[in-house]
């Protein structure tokens, strides 16, 4: 019953945490279709920063469906339930001072403003990877566009399920126009602001 949970209050607080660690926490979230670069462009990203010294966490689409929520599948209340359980974890991992990159298509304006209310708007940096629908399944390097074509994948995102592309995101990134690089050194240039104390 949730009355008789409490909360334990602890000792070390964030602003402690953030004060050891010298950095401002912040949830860098690079949503975009399937195929799009999310994952190889947040890897390059933490990277980066991890070379500069600031301390990191990437959450990955394939990987925390593979322990945290491998109990759900790619129905839309469960598409909805993994988010909410990234944006808790996420905010788990601001609290502990950590510089946190996330990389899942999202693809629901409404459960990424969910995430951003949980975390706070001003943590909240949303990365668009734009890249057209047609170049994501040119890519389709796991396959998945050609099973979903096949019906083989109910509700794919872009083919039998929408995507709703941010309305004001902190960073448009085209990676189809864009070099790797030049997106990853842009990213990391527009956030120093925002992680540097």
């Amino acid at each position: 019953m949730q009355e008789d949970i409490h909360p334990t209050e602890f000792k070390v607080s964030q602003a402690a945490r953030i004060q050891a660690l010298g950095q401002h926490p912040r949830l860098l979230w690079f949503t975009g279709l399937s195929g799009s670069g999310k994952s190889t462009l947040a890897n390059g990203v933490e990277f980066a920063l991890h070379q500069q010294g600031f301390h990191t966490y990437l959450l990955d689409g394939d990987n925390i469906r593979t322990g945290l929520n491998k109990d759900l599948t790619f129905s839309d209340s469960d598409r909805v339930e993994n988010i909410r359980r990234i944006g808790e974890v996420s905010r788990l991992m601001l609290d502990a001072g950590l510089i946190v990159l996330s990389a899942f298509i999202s693809p629901f304006i409404s459960d990424r403003g969910i995430i951003k209310n949980l975390v706070g708007p001003e943590n909240f940096l949303e990365v668009f990877v734009d890249c057209p629908l047609e170049v994501c399944e040119q890519r389709d390097v796991k396959g998945l566009y050609q099973k979903a074509r096949k019906g083989l994948i109910k509700d794919f995102t872009g083919i039998g399920s929408p995507y709703e592309a941010p309305l004001n995101p902190f960073m448009v990134i085209k990676t189809a126009e864009d070099r790797l690089e030049d997106s990853i050194k842009n990213i990391v240039q527009a956030i120093q602001p925002k992680i540097n104390r």
